[in-house]
């Protein structure tokens, strides 16, 4: 199954690389776009699960890396849920 990694820069302008187990984030998240915390997460997070449940259909089990990339994105995000235009950037993805 084909892996994406994809970096994103966060509001405070710090950047971030992630792990998706299947080229399905790139239905959802676009390069060079901007979103909204809100929107950017809710896109991950299904595109994350729906990556999981990819792996799942293939070997038996969920991706424990995709849930565990999840949920390194929503810590990160829940520092900026106090700022009403947050902004987060999609930067690249990377096979």
């Amino acid at each position: 199954m084909p892996e994406m990694h994809f970096s994103v820069r966060w509001p405070d302008d710090t950047t971030s690389d992630c792990y998706s187990p299947s080229l399905v984030i790139k239905d959802y998240l676009e390069v060079g776009k901007s979103y909204s915390l809100t929107e950017f997460l809710e896109r991950s997070r299904t595109a994350l699960h729906i990556g999981s449940e990819r792996v799942r259909d293939k070997y038996g089990y969920a991706c424990s890396s995709a849930l565990d990339q999840l949920g390194q994105i929503e810590r990160k995000a829940s520092r900026f849920e106090k700022q009403g235009d947050a902004q987060v950037i999609v930067e690249a993805f990377r096979p």
